[in-house]
């Protein structure tokens, strides 16, 4: 019997995919697959994908011997998981693969934002050199301000937990009823208390369709003149236009923004004429350990192949 056939259409680790090929036939079609993925799919028996493959129920009916969809990420944005199930195929991913690197972004990001520095590639003059220092020094410190965090799940707690120890105040919202964490921890508030009194506002809701244009013009509205507005989650949680529309109201606001809709954005992206919003190309995971740890969902798909069950089976 000939081993079964598994497509991978995005880039994965490359110690993942060694492990992959000695158990099934592997063929790498590039990202989005085009023209090859469409030949393949008539006798894929698994599929690997991650941000940019779009798996929906025109993929799925020309893919008949498919049993198991890996996403070799958290999100599942990009995969209809009722479509698959409905056809009897099996999506599994790897929830906590990026939580590290995420919560290490979220804390980079602020660090730029209120810790201003820059290099020095040359021999500096006294004066030069006094200038420097003089124009660089910090208006705040993250000890000062409130960090307000709307999705205490992994990655909202990691963050939670880091803000915690370099002294922030830090309170959350979410969905679930989750407790405050008592005395020092992060303290449960309402939305609207939150989005009112935080100095940062850091999103991390999941990818449920109720989400879609979450933070509206009437919730960023909420929020300080002078507010940090950070979205590592989705990018179909944050109204771009009424984002772009508080910002130019609000000069001292700042939004970083790491994750789009769509992405790649066009020229057309009113973000790009904001001067106070940073752009960045969804670098949220971007480390070789969460790549890796993303990667191996190939032993999940390994197991649904071999018709046992998955051990991070989609929600």
């Amino acid at each position: 019997m000939s081993p079964p056939l598994a497509i991978v259409t995005e880039d994965i680790d490359v110690e993942a995919l060694a492990w992959l090929r000695e158990r099934c036939e592997v063929l790498e079609c590039g990202l989005g697959g085009g023209g090859d993925l469409d030949k393949l799919l008539t006798r894929a028996h698994a599929l690997i994908v991650r941000t940019y493959t779009h798996v929906d129920g025109a993929l799925l009916a020309r893919a008949p011997q498919l049993k198991v969809v890996g996403r070799a990420g958290v999100g599942l944005d990009n995969v209809d998981v009722a479509s698959c199930r409905a056809r009897g195929v099996e999506v599994v991913h790897t929830p906590d693969a990026n939580t590290q690197a995420v919560a290490e972004y979220v804390v980079a990001l602020l660090l730029d934002v209120v810790r201003p520095r820059e290099r020095v590639t040359s021999a500096q003059s006294l004066v030069e050199w006094t200038r420097r220092r003089r124009g660089l020094v910090a208006a705040t410190q993250l000890s000062d301000l409130r960090l307000g965090i709307v999705g205490l799940g992994r990655v909202g707690k990691r963050v939670a937990r880091a803000a915690l120890g370099l002294g922030m105040e830090v309170v959350f919202h979410d969905i679930s009823d989750i407790e405050s964490g008592g005395p020092g921890g992060p303290r449960g508030v309402g939305l609207d208390e939150l989005l009112r009194t935080s100095d940062i506002v850091s999103i991390h809701v999941d990818a449920r369709p109720g989400n879609r244009g979450f933070m509206h013009a009437g919730r960023l509205g909420l929020m300080k003149p002078g507010a940090i507005f950070i979205n590592t989650s989705r990018g179909f949680v944050v109204e771009v236009g009424a984002l772009t529309a508080f910002l130019n109201v609000n000069p001292e606001a700042i939004a970083i923004i790491d994750v789009h809709e769509p992405e790649p954005f066009g020229p057309d992206y009113p973000l790009l004429a904001c001067q106070n919003a940073r752009l960045y190309p969804h670098l949220g995971a971007a480390t070789r350990a969460a790549h890796a740890a993303m990667s191996w969902v190939v032993k999940d798909v390994w197991r649904v192949l071999e018709g046992k069950k998955p051990e991070w089976p989609a929600p």
